[in-house]
């Protein structure tokens, strides 16, 4: 009988300390919300402008290549047709079939949200909005849920598929380029204006200050600037942003969708692992009584 409470003590014991450790990580379950300081950065993007060089796409691919091992080189897909592993940032062609002589070239890469679904997704804090702009990932903390996959609204994280340990890969901003008082390899490349980078707030005025000196060219939208809580990548564009592929979104950040379900989940875990360990003992007592009663014999 002594063994058994001993045994019971211990096991409430253990649920006690997963609660604990549920408990006192908080920063595991936290939800971003970055203020706008004016201070983050972001890049704006001039559709009007873009000729379609890839030079900001080549740029990105050769800094993403020489600062990180784990992702393989594009050298044999010089012209991918979407983002990957390998791929964070592409330029991507619009023409419309009733009217080729309409076309565009869009950008494509991470939005850099200012509020992320991403990171609020994400159960160990793998990725992360940094509030200087960029929101970057924790490859050693990951688990490889892919979750952030399912939560971005822009559909933007890829996952290493072939790789035997993969990781998911996404455009990282230039964070340390960036911490060294550079831009981003994209928008250096860009010769001819068509993307810019600079201080969101700064880019804001500028966007709508393009807008309004030509109210016959660009549509009345700056994207971005309120889609899901505002991003830091904004675009301005004569063509309207749906037929350019971009999706029709909300202004409200989704992890102020997400926060009441992420917040259950400790709750669950430890509720569920405690009913489980509960039921274990319970069963291994009914078990050990009936084999003292000779119930239950040994062979």
């Amino acid at each position: 009988m002594n063994k058994s409470r001993r045994d019971f003590l211990k096991m409430v014991g253990g649920c006690a300390s997963s609660m604990a450790a549920v408990a006192i990580q908080p920063d595991l379950l936290r939800i971003s919300s970055i203020e706008e300081t004016g201070n983050s950065t972001g890049t704006l993007f001039d559709v009007t402008q873009c000729i379609g060089c890839r030079n900001c796409q080549a740029a990105c691919s050769e800094v993403r290549s020489s600062k990180d091992p784990d992702v393989e080189t594009t050298i044999s897909d010089p012209n991918p047709m979407d983002l990957s592993g390998n791929t964070w940032s592409i330029v991507k062609l619009y023409r419309e079939e009733e009217n080729p002589d309409t076309y565009a070239f869009v950008k494509v890469q991470c939005m850099h949200c200012v509020d992320p679904a991403c990171a609020s997704a994400c159960p160990v804090g793998a990725l992360e909005k940094t509030p200087e702009g960029p929101v970057i990932y924790h490859k050693e903390l990951c688990i490889g849920c892919r979750y952030c996959m399912a939560a971005c609204p822009f559909s933007i994280p890829r996952y290493q598929w072939s790789k035997v340990f993969p990781l998911v890969r996404k455009c990282d901003f230039c964070v340390e380029r960036q911490a060294n008082g550079q831009q981003p390899a994209c928008a250096e490349a860009c010769r001819i204006g068509a993307l810019k980078f600079g201080k969101r707030s700064d880019l804001l005025a500028e966007a709508r200050a393009r807008i309004d000196s030509d109210p016959s060219l660009y549509i009345d939208h700056i994207y971005g600037e309120k889609e899901v809580g505002g991003t830091s990548a904004l675009y301005i564009s004569s063509i309207p942003f749906e037929m350019l592929g971009f999706p029709t979104l909300g202004t409200k950040p989704l992890p102020e969708l997400t926060k009441p379900w992420l917040g259950a989940v400790p709750g669950i875990i430890v509720g569920v692992g405690g009913a489980m360990s509960l039921l274990s003992w319970y069963t291994r007592r009914r078990a050990q009584i009936k084999k003292d009663e000779g119930i239950i014999h040994d062979n």
